[in-house]
């Protein structure tokens, strides 16, 4: 039988989907005081890889990814999700009566072998956490890089992400030792 262990903290990071009228500034300073000091980052650049949130965003889209300094319990998963849509909610706007997003937050984390994202959607490859939240690993990590699965998004498959969690990984390794 197996021994039930407290898990090894995990590194958190949130990737962001920005309207064009939003600053990333003010969403990464938001993040930082919720979730505390950030370690690394990938500035916003052009998201195009789906036209999903255009009609509640608009167009010219960016993408950005924070990684935080604190290991988390990756059970904290859920009431990070929690909170990350509540600040959707703060910085979003409404428009005929509809609150709308300006800023899609995805809250993650990473640990050694794969990368988990948090999400409000079930699908067959997503696990139920708790409060309305799943979970789905996004990306698997094996002979020293990062595969995507069937369901990865496409943003995830690009050279630039990845190699941005390969700088992630390599910090979090780091802080384990």
């Amino acid at each position: 039988m197996g021994e039930i262990r407290e898990p090894e903290g995990v590194k958190l990071l949130c990737g962001l989907i920005l309207s064009e009228n939003i600053p990333f500034e003010s969403v990464r300073a938001k993040l930082s005081k919720s979730l505390g000091p950030i370690d690394l980052e990938l500035k916003p650049f052009v998201f195009d890889f789906t036209q999903y949130y255009c009609e509640e965003m608009g167009g010219n889209l960016r993408r950005a990814f924070l990684s935080f300094e604190r290991l988390i319990d990756p059970g904290r998963l859920a009431e990070t999700k929690a909170l990350t849509n509540r600040l959707e909610r703060e910085f979003g706007q409404t428009i005929e009566g509809r609150l709308r997003r300006r800023v899609n937050i995805d809250p993650g984390y990473l640990e050694a072998s794969k990368l988990v994202l948090a999400s409000t959607k079930n699908f067959s490859h997503r696990v139920y956490l708790r409060e309305g939240i799943f979970a789905e690993v996004t990306l698997i990590f094996k002979q020293g890089r990062f595969e995507e699965l069937e369901w990865t998004y496409p943003d995830y498959r690009t050279k630039r992400v990845k190699d941005f969690l390969l700088r992630v990984r390599e910090r979090y390794l780091s802080q384990l030792r």
